[in-house]
């Protein structure tokens, strides 16, 4: 067989394989813990791969919200009560 043909195979197998083990890469490291992040209602940061929990200005200050239909749908919206309709 022709060497060329033999060289070409050859990259062609390796730069599948480097692309195979960067795909991989990127779901494990990337994919699969946003998609984990998401599941418990917290923000992903994919800059820095942070999985971040959201914090109601309430809880700092600990007063209570003047609207409690907003607070409810605030609370809702980051995963913490029920959601009301």
């Amino acid at each position: 067989m022709n060497p060329n043909i033999e060289r070409l195979k050859l990259i062609f197998v390796a730069v599948f394989a480097v692309a195979v083990v960067g795909v991989a890469v990127w779901q494990v490291g990337w994919i699969m813990p946003q998609k984990k992040c998401e599941a418990l209602h917290r923000w992903w940061d994919a800059g820095q791969r942070v999985c971040a929990m959201p914090v109601m200005v309430t809880d700092y200050t600990r007063r209570p919200a003047a609207d409690k239909q907003a607070e409810a749908a605030a609370k809702a919206a980051i995963g913490r009560g029920p959601a009301k309709n």
